[in-house]
């Protein structure tokens, strides 16, 4: 029993990176998707059992490894509540879509947790995986029923974080995100067992 525990456990760090290494592959999931950048521009990658995609734009990659490097220590300290990947139309600065990808904190194994003496969780990666699989099919699959984006966009990721964080110099306070006539498709949750992941993507009905 004991060496099951041992292969199966997940420590909080481990977890803020699985949570951030979804978040990486869904936020370039839906910028390749959504059209946003020439598909020549993004390169393949098997991950979770499946081909994704991923920007190759180096301005790209900088900006979500510094955002990701920072939210995973936030994560860790339970000061996010959910990051928003926005889609702009980049004429008027028009909110079009957003996409919350909500992070709710859960106490992993509590025996095993004080046995090891840090927060741990014993939930198998390979269960994790499959999980995160089912969301990333699902990301998609979804893109297929979005309103067609037919104007120049662009897109941010706003995190909600505690006030109490230290925010890195070049971040800036962001307004309230407000789209009208939204409609909202919640897809599938997957867990770690210390971080659970809830995926929403609210929408601007076309006129």
């Amino acid at each position: 029993m004991s060496q099951q525990q041992t292969k199966n456990c997940i420590t909080l760090r481990g977890s803020a990176q699985i949570i951030c290494e979804y978040l990486k592959f869904a936020i370039n999931s839906v910028l390749f998707q959504r059209g946003l950048y020439p598909p020549e521009t993004f390169k393949t990658e098997q991950q979770y059992g499946i081909t994704l995609l991923l920007s190759e734009d180096a301005q790209i990659k900088s900006f979500l490894t510094n955002l990701l490097t920072q939210s995973e220590e936030w994560i860790i300290n339970k000061k996010v509540s959910k990051l928003s990947l926005v889609i702009l139309n980049v004429a008027n600065k028009e909110i079009l879509e957003c996409w919350d990808f909500n992070v709710q904190y859960e106490d992993g194994d509590p025996a095993l947790s004080k046995e090891k003496n840090e927060t741990v969780g014993n939930k198998d990666l390979k269960k994790i995986q499959q999980e995160i699989r089912d969301v990333m099919l699902q990301v998609a699959a979804t893109i297929s029923y979005l309103p067609f984006l037919d104007c120049r966009c662009s897109f941010d990721v706003l995190v909600h974080a505690k006030t109490d964080c230290d925010v890195p110099e070049k971040w800036a306070e962001a307004e309230p995100i407000s789209i009208a006539n939204a409609q909202n498709v919640q897809l599938k949750t997957f867990s770690t067992s210390l971080h659970k992941m809830e995926t929403v993507v609210s929408y601007k009905l076309a006129d």
